[in-house]
Order: structure tokens, then sequence, then C-alpha cells
């Protein structure tokens, strides 16, 4: 439709009544003699769709699926079961000559079971495949076909958009496991030693309150008096140098009664400046706990807002381990830092997960970071 295309084509035309942007067919004019009106001959056409969506009755000499899933559909077994599906059954058979229609793939990975790891997985060396990193100095082994490199600078794709500075910050917006696999195409999860605890800075005294932006306590609620899971409720401030500060941990195996009597006796104690944070487990259970909490606290003039998280506990965790990882989170010295320390440091195959779940909690909250993330 530009002019630009009409100055270099001018004999092709969209056929009036196949002009929609998403599904429209192509036209020649054809002059047979000088002075009549030209001949029609039909041309190509393209249709577009979306995963899910019927193609009936549409076949393509040309398949192409392009980003099939986003970050927020990967952190769902039942999306990427949905996706891989209909590439398999729906799409693969919409083709006007099955021999020799191609089917090409374009995206960014996201999981290791997403369109591309699945297509992979099932057909092996059956597929061609390009992967481009956007720098190879970490993921030089994801790099295919490998004599590709000759075209990085500085072991980066793309030195202008994406310049080592800029991939820092996506590391530190995506995490560990986003940045594998948006940037390096190699979406593994997370194992073990996912947190450095070496590189936490342990201080007796804090940096002037003129240095903090917002504080939070998070909590992560159980209700097992004796034993199983542990409350967590972990204060956590945001400091203008970008860093973060773990004030205290406050760590029980309480019955719920109890648990909602330190919840409110330490929410007292943080202050009205504090804004107190309780994660709502799935179901109706997990609701009435979180607003019972929200109830209880409201009543002694403390605001406390819920929120519901979303993916594993290993990739809520994930951008907060960046921090951890680059020596920027200062844990306030205290008797809580050993426990503290050390489920971080077998995280996730330790035998606890709490003070880890309450710890990201709380970073993501002050971020407004949320799990799934996407670098354009």
């Amino acid at each position: 439709m530009s002019d630009a295309f009409k100055e270099v084509y001018p004999e092709l035309e969209i056929k009036e009544d196949k002009s929609a942007k998403g599904n429209f067919k192509v036209v020649k004019k054809e002059f047979i003699y000088a002075g009549r009106m030209p001949r029609m001959v039909l041309g190509g056409n393209r249709f577009s769709t979306s995963v899910g969506a019927t193609v009936t009755g549409f076949h393509g000499h040309i398949n192409i699926w392009d980003d099939p899933i986003n970050p927020e559909q990967a952190v769902s077994e039942k999306e990427l079961e949905t996706a891989n599906r209909w590439l398999d059954q729906t799409l693969s058979m919409r083709k006007c000559d099955k021999k020799v229609t191609a089917m090409i793939g374009i995206m960014q990975r996201l999981h290791q079971y997403d369109p591309t790891g699945h297509t992979l997985a099932k057909k092996g060396k059956k597929v061609r495949h390009i992967c481009l990193p956007g720098e190879i100095r970490n993921y030089r082994e994801q790099l295919n076909p490998p004599e590709l490199a000759e075209y990085y600078q500085d072991d980066l794709l793309d030195p202008v958009r994406l310049s080592w500075k800029v991939l820092q910050d996506a590391e530190m917006d995506l995490g560990q496991y986003g940045y594998a696999g948006q940037i390096g195409q190699n979406p593994t999860p997370p194992g073990g030693g996912m947190f450095k605890v070496k590189n936490f800075i342990i201080a007796d005294t804090l940096p002037s309150k003129v240095n903090f932006i917002m504080t939070i306590r998070y909590w992560d609620k159980a209700g097992t008096e004796g034993g199983g899971a542990y409350t967590v409720g972990v204060k956590m401030s945001q400091l203008t140098n970008d860093r973060w500060v773990v004030h205290d941990v406050v760590r029980g195996q309480w019955s719920s009664e109890v648990r909602e009597e330190v919840i409110t006796t330490t929410a007292v104690a943080d202050g009205p400046n504090v804004l107190q944070y309780v994660e709502q487990e799935g179901g109706s259970g997990g609701k009435e706990s979180a607003e019972a909490t929200i109830v209880r606290l409201s009543r002694v003039g403390i605001a406390c807002r819920v929120d519901h998280p979303t993916g594993s506990k290993e990739l809520r965790a994930d951008t907060y381990s960046v921090q951890v990882n680059r020596g920027r989170v200062i844990l306030h010295k205290g008797e809580w830092n050993t426990a503290y320390i050390e489920e971080l440091r077998y995280f996730p195959f330790g035998t606890y997960k709490d003070q880890v779940d309450a710890s990201s909690g709380a970073y993501n909250m002050l971020t407004g970071k949320r799990v799934a993330r996407r670098i354009v």
C-alpha cells in the first residue's frame, strides 16, 4: 500500500475484496492490448492467525510461526502444551504440498520445552537450526552454525543496540534464567548454587535514612506448629545507589493464631512507614487467610497489600539472585544471618525455601518486577 512499494511494483495491487491485514491477496495488472483495460492475474496471498485459532480451508506453500508464546505463557505448562499441540496437530496439516512446503519457526528461547525445544527434541537432525545468542562470551556453544562467530563484534551480536552495559542491565531485569533464555538462547532452569552467598555484605550499621527509597516487609505464611514449613517475614529496603538492605527476618513454626499475633506485633514495631505485603496462596483458604491478615493489620493502622505470585519458586527468586551475586545486597548483622545465608546457599535443593520466597517477594514488590519478562 506504500508509495515506495507502488513505485517499484506498479503492476501489483491488493485485491479489493481481500484486503484485510490478516488475510490479503495480491493481483497483477497485465496490459494485453494498448488502450484496453488490463487483465487482472491472481497472485499470492497471506493469511495470519494466532495460536489456537482455526485455519480451516487455508493451506500455505510456506508456513511461518513467529513467537507462538510469550514470557508469561512460558511459565505455564498448559500454555506450552497448547502451543506445541497446535503446531503439531493443526499448523502442520495446513500445507499445500506436505513433501515440499517449508515450515519456518522464529522465536527467542523462553523455556526448555517451548516450541523450539519441542521441535528439536522431536525431529532432531531433520531440523535446520540457526541459533544467534545475543552474546557468545558465555554462550558460544549455543551459536549454530559456529562459523557465524565471525560476524560478532566483541562477542556481541548487536554491539550498538545490545552492548555489554545493556546486557548487564537486562540480566538484572530478566534474572539468570530469563537472560539465559532470551539472550543466551539456553533456557536452563536455575540449579544449585543459584545464590553466591559469599557476595553478601554484612554490616553493623546501615546507611543514612536519606539513602532509603522504600522499605517493605513481605510475609510468606505457613500454618504448621512445631514442624513443617516456616512463616517468614523479610524486611527489605531499596537504596538510592542500586543497593538493597535486608534489615531482619522474623521466622517461626507457629499455629495460625500465634502466627497472626506475631505478624501484627512485628508490623506495629515496623511502624506505619513500612508497607506490609502478604503472599496469597491458591484456593479459597489462601484468600481467606490473606484477607484476615489485612483486616487485622488495618485495625492497628497498618497498611497491608496482597501479592499473587506466579511461576515456580526458582523463577520468582531469579532476579533477586542476580543482585545477591553482584554484591549489591547488604545484610544488617544479626542472629538471623546464619540461617538466612545457609538457606540461600542450598536453594533450591535445601529443606526449606520460605526465607527465599519472602526475600524474592520483597524484592519483586520493591522493584515492580513480575516473573515473566521480555527484552525486545
